[in-house]
């Protein structure tokens, strides 16, 4: 589940927003292609959150229940970088947001809390002759007593949930 859908170059390549978290001890990139250019998928990344469009995953899991948007709501649209983006227990901060290409989410606390926890998810979305190649990269680095199994149980189950994540979104691109 750490590197679902990537290719061997998509994994050891760069992707946007990799120095916000670059002491992780843990990398994680999952890519899919979808039929549709990128400025038609970035509206449904964009609106992402809790209380908004969901995550497109196991909604009884991360948005309590409350089922993920089926179709872009123009009302979601205004997250830029610095805006908060809930999500659910905390809230993310759009640290990136460069539309149709480059969304990335930031959770790092401030103060000495921030040197010693910092979790990225990126989503950067590439020209295909198909459409657009999805490419995910989740970063993580939680250095604390129990740091190391904290953070392989988050990449395992961030995997699982990225992974319907994006196949949910092929699903709804095509919509």
């Amino acid at each position: 589940m750490r590197h679902w859908g990537a290719t061997h170059d998509e994994i050891q390549g760069t992707v946007v927003g990799d120095n916000l978290c670059s002491a992780s001890a843990v990398t994680a990139t999952r890519c899919i292609t979808l039929n549709a250019p990128p400025h038609e998928v970035f509206p449904w990344i964009r609106q992402m959150g809790f209380g908004r469009a969901g995550w497109y995953s196991y909604d009884w899991i991360d948005n309590l229940g409350r089922k993920s948007a089926t179709r872009i709501h123009p009302e979601w649209q205004d997250i830029h970088s610095g805006s908060k983006v809930p999500g659910g227990p905390i809230d993310f901060t759009a640290a990136i947001v460069e539309a149709p290409h480059s969304y990335v989410l930031l959770v790092q606390p401030a103060g000495k809390l921030g040197q010693r926890f910092c979790f990225t998810l990126a989503y950067e979305l590439r020209e295909h002759p198909r459409g657009t190649r999805l490419v995910t990269r989740m970063r993580a680095s939680i250095k604390v007593p129990g740091g190391g199994i904290a953070e392989r149980l988050l990449a395992f189950g961030d995997g699982i949930m990225v992974r319907k994540q994006l196949t949910t979104l092929a699903h709804r691109v095509r919509l």
